[in-house]
């Protein structure tokens, strides 16, 4: 005979006699050993003295008998039973609770000793092994699927497992309490394939008898930075237990056992607790807030003053144990502030001559509650709604509360200076009111002297506090409002810097978008209302600006709504519809630029001297008289009307009105622009396409204006531009929903009709009308007149009041007059 391949696969027998020869071939079932091997081939019995032969029946013959089979011709050689294999594991408990799980396999027979072979290594003791059996065995174990994967079971091959593991602390009282019993289980259901041996006492692992309670102390880490206090809090969990006393777990730690998805932690040897309640996940989403706003300790947490949305959640925790008067202090003003809206609103002040509505009241009681605690926050409601009002209401109940206080103080732009100064006269006309238009040098007196006129509030520019920055720094006051505060949107420019350094008991921001280009905007007036809410612009860039502004992020902005929420308050017309009346209108004065006044104060001497000659015979020179007029009107708009040598000149009513169609339609809303003056129109069109927004255009001149109309109602442009004569009757508009009107008319009825374009039955949205004024201009003299005398302006305008004698000299003087 012979072996087929290397290593053997099969064997090839031959025999027979001289004449007859046989070949057998045949597969071999199993891998034979070359020793073995060469015994067949060479066909030499193996002698084995007598002394020798318990341990040929011992070991030798067991191993054989997995290679080949084994039998004894006459029976004189007892030949071995069948190998039992056990899988056997030792469970040794030490004195600090601590365990370690040794496991072994036990190969035994009737007649051979016991062998133990390694569990992780299946070429140890080779031959004496049974794979199959071994792995039939620990298949008992992988039916479990926590028990295998804990055991390791598969980790070494098939059928190996971890020799040996270890359990220390919250690891043994789950080895104790959950897995023990489930290898106990399955050694009582293994028929004695599986066997478990403790040693060593299983301690008596129990929970602990008290209660966790949440504390918190003031660290003397309190401090201030600039305008910004900071709280810094310790932070433990405390255990009362009946045997141990009081126990105390670190922040750390709490946070630790939670972020695992283990709500168990060890606090003694054989004693833990459990940490799954209601108050302690609170703490921990709390920590995680504060963590995405700033770097928190590791013991603690970090708080500023303006962490509102924070420092509520704290609040239930921090009246459920005990705490400290300024924690308490802190966290009770912050919980007041979320439940406002439920608060019956303080009462009116008494020197408030305006009646609110219900939405003003409530935006009123916002300001009042931020500045009587020496907060601030960004009234950011939609134009129209009466942020100016619900100021100066809050202005009030302050000056009433303490007259002695400092005064406040209102930066505004300077086209916006003259309407803070006409809106207090009439809704609280017992504030003194100063208003700073001029530099120090042409106003003849220095800030210094402010306190002897006594003011209630101050108002100035922008330009002015940037120029007197240092002096308005060195005085204090009750308040800083900041309205249009999209003038502090750059917080590298110096106007920002000037506004950041005035020292105020509270700071406001009055705009209606506190953000026009990137998020960046929202964090530099949110960092001077609110300092300490967002401290590092490189954070909130990481954080908020580029996760929201480059990809979208769902979870960042909901994070920001949250954080904000508190210290900004916007309402649109939509959400307050019902408390406002059907048409809302609103004059927005603009002051002309530098160049541009005085290009119209040089040609208003020179046709006021004309038309005072010309109105030596009125009925005469109406047509002329109205063509001085007309150029004065055009020269309130821009001077380029008038010359184009003026192009460069500017004109800051088209400023003004870009400002606040881009406002508008980034919120979603349309609107109607009209003016007398196509050429005018025009001049818009440009700087809408300039400004990147796009409109619908209609004048005299347009062709197939049933096409255009239905253009604009049908699209998506935010802007529809139309000259009054063109487009003031027959037309349906109520897609818009607010309507400017750049030149006031001499007819108010014109106007009115241009108004209900969009403001007539089908609108389902308030409509607010704003018309834009040049301050100091015949713009002025007219709105005047037109109060006056509505039906005189009638016979200025059209062919019919060309012969008509109801327009003075008196009253055409009156609209030249300085």
């Amino acid at each position: 005979m012979a072996f087929i391949g290397e290593p053997a696969h099969g064997v090839v027998l031959w025999g027979g006699d001289a004449t007859t020869r046989s070949i057998v071939l045949a597969p071999l079932t199993r891998t034979l050993p070359r020793a073995v091997r060469s015994h067949f081939v060479q066909q030499a019995p193996l002698v084995v003295p007598g002394a020798d032969v318990p341990e040929l029946v011992g070991e030798y013959l067991p191993r054989l008998a997995h290679v080949v089979g084994v039998g004894s011709r006459d029976g004189s050689v007892p030949l071995p039973g069948p190998t039992r294999v056990r899988l056997r594991g030792q469970v040794t408990w030490h004195e600090d609770a601590s365990a370690v799980l040794a496991w072994r396999w036990v190969h035994s027979s009737d007649e051979g000793p016991e062998r133990d072979l390694p569990v992780d290594d299946p070429t140890v003791g080779r031959l004496l092994r049974d794979p199959a059996r071994e792995q039939q065995v620990v298949g008992l174990l992988e039916a479990d699927e926590t028990v295998a994967a804990l055991l390791g079971v598969g980790q070494h091959g098939p059928g190996t497992l971890a020799a040996e593991l270890r359990f220390r602390g919250l690891d043994a009282l789950g080895f104790a309490t959950d897995v023990l019993p489930r290898l106990e289980d399955v050694a009582r259901r293994s028929d004695g394939s599986v066997e478990l041996v403790l040693v060593g006492r299983t301690p008596d692992f129990r929970p602990a008898t008290g209660v966790p309670e949440v504390r918190f102390t003031s660290s003397e880490g309190d401090h201030r930075e600039g305008r910004t206090d900071w709280l810094e809090l310790e932070v433990v969990v405390a255990i009362r237990d009946e045997e141990l006393g009081t126990v105390q777990i670190g922040l750390a730690q709490v946070l630790a056992a939670l972020a695992s998805g283990s709500t168990t932690v060890m606090v003694r040897d054989h004693v833990y607790v459990d940490l799954d309640r209601p108050e302690l996940d609170r703490l921990a989403r709390l920590v995680a807030d504060a963590r995405a706003m700033v770097d928190q300790p590791p013991r603690g947490i970090r708080l500023s003053r303006d962490h509102h949305d924070l420092l509520a959640d704290l609040a239930g925790l921090v009246e459920a144990g005990p705490s400290d008067g300024r924690v308490r202090e802190w966290t009770r003003a912050a919980a007041a502030l979320r439940e406002l809206p439920a608060t019956e609103p303080p009462a009116e002040p008494a020197g408030l001559q305006a009646t609110l509505r219900p939405y003003q009241r409530a935006g009123y009681a916002w300001m009042s509650f931020l500045h009587e605690h020496g907060l601030g926050g960004v009234l950011a409601d939609d134009m129209g709604l009466g942020k100016t009002v619900q100021t100066l209401a809050m202005v009030a109940r302050a000056r009433e509360s303490d007259p002695q206080a400092p005064p406040f103080l209102v930066v505004a732009p300077a086209s916006v200076v003259s309407t803070w100064v006409a809106e207090a006269a009439r809704f609280t006309p017992g504030l003194r009111v100063v208003a700073i238009t001029e530099s120090a040098a042409r106003r003849g007196w220095g800030l210094d002297r402010l306190a002897e006129r006594s003011p209630d509030v101050v108002v100035t520019t922008y330009t002015l506090l940037r120029l007197e920055a240092a002096g308005y720094a060195g005085l204090r006051w009750a308040g800083l409002v900041l309205d249009e505060a999209q003038s502090v949107k750059n917080h590298t420019s110096k106007t920002y810097d000037a506004a950041r350094r005035v020292e105020a008991g509270s700071r406001f921001a009055i705009t209606g978008t506190p953000m026009e280009n990137n998020l960046m905007e929202l964090w530099s007036i949110l960092s001077l209302t609110a300092p300490g809410l967002f401290p590092h612009a490189a954070d909130f860039r990481e954080r908020f600006a580029k996760p929201i502004e480059q990809d979208a992020s769902p979870d960042a902005l909901a994070v920001l709504r949250r954080r904000i929420g508190p210290v900004v308050l916007r309402r649109t017309k939509d959400l307050v519809a019902s408390d406002l009346p059907a048409k809302q209108e609103q004059v927005l004065t603009v002051e002309l630029g530098p160049r541009h006044r005085k290009l119209y104060d040089t040609h208003l001497q020179r046709e006021r001297q004309r038309v005072l000659k010309l109105l030596e015979d009125l009925d005469e020179n109406r047509i002329s008289i109205l063509a001085s007029l007309t150029r004065l009107r055009q020269l309130s708009l821009d001077p380029a009307l008038v010359d184009p040598e003026h192009e460069k000149v500017g004109s800051a009513k088209i400023d003004l009105l870009v400002e606040h169609l881009s406002e508008i339609a980034a919120e979603g809303h349309r609107a109607l622009v009209f003016s007398q003056f196509t050429s005018f129109l025009s001049r818009v069109a440009r700087r809408l396409t300039a400004a990147g927004l796009g409109y619908s255009y209609l004048d005299g001149s347009t062709r197939r204006r049933g096409e255009v109309v239905d253009g604009f109602r049908s699209g998506t442009d935010p802007v529809f531009l139309i000259s009054l004569k063109a487009g003031g009757v027959g037309l349906t508009l109520t897609e818009a929903d607010y309507c400017f009107l750049l030149d006031p008319w001499w007819n108010p009825a014109v106007e009115a009709q241009a108004v209900d374009r969009a403001h007539r039955i089908g609108q389902t949205r308030n409509v607010v009308v704003y018309r834009l004024v040049s301050a100091g201009t015949v713009e002025e003299k007219v709105m005047e007149l037109a109060r006056r005398k509505a039906a005189l302006f009638a016979s200025v305008v059209g062919a019919d009041s060309l012969a008509s004698t109801s327009l003075t000299a008196d009253d055409i003087a009156a609209l030249l007059e300085p």
